[in-house]
């Protein structure tokens, strides 16, 4: 085949993407879409306040009041200078948060 050939073939599929995306626009399903995105994001604030001001404080109660989002696992503890300032931070795994974005997840999903 020719480049000009070849260049007119993808020319065409260029302008059969370009009318097929034309014709799902005119439908209506990207505003469809655009307004699932709005409530889900509405609902997704909704459910992080379920978890982190309901949910979790009852899990912090239960482990003996340790702040949930707090339980992690230091790798490398910082380093101060004389003054109490922070010359190297801390390398910590957070999995407390890890654990609050799953339970996060989960309700989301039952819902």
């Amino acid at each position: 085949m020719d480049v000009k050939e070849e260049a007119k073939k993808g020319t065409g599929k260029a302008k059969a993407f370009l009318n097929e995306f034309k014709a799902m626009i005119s439908k209506g399903n990207v505003v469809d879409m655009a307004v699932g995105v709005i409530i889900a994001t509405a609902f997704s604030n909704i459910v992080t306040s379920l978890v982190n001001d309901i949910i979790m404080p009852f899990i912090s109660m239960i482990t003996g009041g340790i702040d949930f989002e707090d339980w992690k696992w230091v790798l490398k503890e910082e380093v101060l200078d004389e003054a109490g300032e922070v010359v190297t931070s801390e390398v910590a795994v957070t999995y407390g948060n890890f654990i609050s974005i799953v339970l996060n997840f989960l309700i989301v999903a039952l819902s």
